[in-house]
């Protein structure tokens, strides 16, 4: 993995002429991680950044989140963009509303496991659970230490039976465990699904698409990889446990990143990093 604005001409290169398909998680990407999900508030520049980006005729602009669907379009609140919500089970842009398919026994499992999980936790300071329709999220970030471990069994104890009969899927994330819908169904599957109707709207026309893909959690590896010698793939923070391309460092070089593709006199020519 390459330190991305130290590949600066490469990548310049990649995006000269193309139709830039840019997909954005946003906890750790577009807004530090905070405490609590309800205190992470995207900054305003960066936010000003999607809007001037949303408005190139050669760029489109997607989030691609955990959150759900009406959480993150809340949070960003710009129209012309497509939001993507709870992994990819949810979808909502310019003339696109989809949900995928749940299996008819998901939500009253969800259900049950959401109580059991509050009854087996309970005695952990630090532990909340975020019902978010289609999945659950098990925060541990606000834990002791010396109690994830126990955390952890207690949640996969919980679970079991249900990941083992094939109800549920579990998923880990950035300090934090998810109760997902036992189908092939997640963020890369949801950019490649995206990706077709782009390349089926713009069968006619010469400009390629070009994807760039820009994550910092686990569950963003799913749309590296799908990814994977077709477009740019950017982890956020720096790790060898990835299957990106790039890295930057964190939240505002991504900002840094938004606008030097913003500041060149064609969208995608990017030469020099901005200072």
């Amino acid at each position: 993995m390459k330190y991305l604005f130290s590949e600066w001409k490469n990548v310049g290169k990649a995006l000269k002429n193309k139709f830039i398909y840019l997909f954005l998680d946003y906890d750790g990407t577009l807004t530090p991680i905070a405490r609590t999900p309800d205190i992470a508030v995207i900054p305003k520049k960066t936010k000003d950044l999607l809007l001037r980006l949303s408005n190139i005729p050669n760029c489109k602009v997607a989030i691609v989140s955990g959150r759900t669907l009406k959480d993150v379009s809340k949070r960003i609140g710009l129209r012309n963009i497509v939001y993507v919500g709870n992994h990819g089970f949810e979808i909502k842009g310019p003339k696109i509303n989809f949900k995928s398919p749940l299996p008819p026994y998901y939500k009253r499992t969800l259900k049950e496991v959401k109580v059991k999980l509050e009854k087996n936790l309970s005695s952990f300071r630090g532990v909340f659970i975020e019902d978010k329709g289609f999945s659950l999220s098990v925060h541990y970030r606000m834990a002791d230490k010396d109690d994830i471990s126990s955390i952890k069994a207690g949640f996969y104890n919980t679970i079991f039976l249900y990941e083992l009969g094939n109800d549920v899927q579990v998923k880990r994330g950035k300090m934090l465990l998810e109760v997902r819908p036992p189908v092939s169904w997640n963020k890369g599957e949801a950019v490649s699904w995206l990706l077709g109707r782009r390349s089926f709207a713009r069968r006619s026309k010469k400009m390629k698409v070009m994807p760039v893909y820009i994550g910092d959690d686990v569950t963003d590896e799913d749309a590296f990889e799908s990814l994977k010698d077709k477009g740019i793939t950017i982890f956020v923070g720096k790790t060898n446990r990835t299957k990106a391309r790039f890295y930057l460092k964190n939240t505002e070089e991504v900002a840094q990143f938004l606008e030097a593709i913003l500041e060149n006199p064609k969208t995608g020519i990017l030469w020099r990093k901005k200072r």
